[in-house]
């Protein structure tokens, strides 16, 4: 169960609940003050111009903001946005009815886009850099190349893997920007806007309580928000105290450090069953029954994050940090190497 709130692969449910949490504009949207000052300036300057924005990249870990941002930017220019994603666009045909069907200033959203085909990606740069495409007509000796014309528009793409960009697609857009994990205060200001949305009763110190638990992540504040809000309504009169938000989050199993079930099972394996490590991301997978491309992208980065996960060339290697978390210490061939 716990995994189903922190995984970043979210069921229906889950979507409608984030749109209705969504923000609509920049004024309502929590943290990435940087990110959002940049963005503000250059809608800003894109209108005073009367010309279309730039393109522009985000990327980030999930659940940070990023579709949200394209849709408050579409918002800010007064934009249509149509939005797709990369492992969709498996054919030129398929971006190319994309792009003849925009209208002048309409913001094409693509998440994901590193997932975007080679061939795919090539239709990509003639549209952004010249706003043309050039389709073939038949086959053969009666091939021949047409081009056309497409309306200005502005392609925002979110990634959570930048470095899997190519280089002539990255150098196309005009701006890059990266959104960072949420501090435990900016964390606890989006639970107390959802919760003010949801109609739900919370104090500042359980709005914290959650906060804090919610791996710097929004999408996942709101998860377990959503689930506290269940608890309290079944259990504690509707009222979510900083002691409410606890019991509810002990029955996920998520700790006060934001860790689950699987977070401690992998560390545990990697102490327990390999010595502290190193080991590889392939043997922890089949340890602890996860697919090696989940704890990657899902359980990896926050232990990491938290100092207590590491990488080396060899493997993955608990740190000391992790031991005194299990509460473990180091036998005496691994005492060394952890001081």
């Amino acid at each position: 169960m716990t995994e189903r709130f922190v995984s970043e692969t979210l069921n229906r449910a889950d979507v409608e609940f984030d749109l209705t949490l969504r923000p609509g504009r920049f004024d309502d949207f929590v943290g990435q003050g940087k990110v959002r000052e940049r963005l503000e300036l250059s809608v800003a300057a894109a209108q005073g111009r009367g010309d279309v924005l730039d393109h522009v990249l985000l990327c980030g870990p999930p659940g940070l903001g990023k579709t949200t941002m394209a849709y408050i930017l579409g918002a800010a220019m007064g934009a249509n946005v149509k939005a797709t994603s990369g492992p969709i666009l498996a054919k030129p045909a398929d971006l190319a009815g994309l792009l003849t069907n925009l209208e002048k200033g309409d913001l094409l959203f693509i998440d994901e886009i590193h997932r975007i085909q080679k061939s795919v990606e090539e239709y990509l740069y003639s549209a952004m850099e010249d706003f043309a495409i050039d389709i073939v007509l038949d086959q053969g000796a009666n091939a021949r190349s047409v081009r056309l014309n497409l309306p200005r528009f502005t392609l925002v793409g979110a990634t959570t893997r930048s470095g899997l960009l190519s280089a002539p697609m990255r150098s196309r857009f005009g701006t890059t920007n990266r959104l960072d994990y949420y501090s435990p205060d900016e964390l606890r200001q989006v639970v107390e806007r959802s919760a003010r949305i949801l109609g739900v009763d919370v104090s500042g110190e359980g709005a914290a309580e959650i906060a804090a638990r919610s791996r710097g992540t929004p999408r996942i504040a709101n998860n377990l928000l959503r689930w506290v809000r269940d608890y309290a309504q079944v259990r504690a009169d509707n009222r979510i105290t900083s002691e409410i938000a606890d019991q509810a989050l002990a029955m996920l199993d998520v700790d006060r450090h934001g860790l689950d079930e699987m977070d401690k099972r992998i560390l545990a394996t990697i102490i327990e069953k390999f010595g502290g490590g190193p080991v590889g991301i392939g043997t922890i997978a089949v340890s602890v029954g996860e697919e090696p491309d989940t704890i990657e992208e899902v359980y990896e980065p926050y232990l990491m994050q938290q100092g207590l996960l590491s990488r080396t060339p060899q493997g993955r290697t608990a740190t000391a940090s992790a031991y005194r978390l299990l509460g473990l210490k180091p036998r005496a061939g691994e005492q060394r190497e952890l001081i």
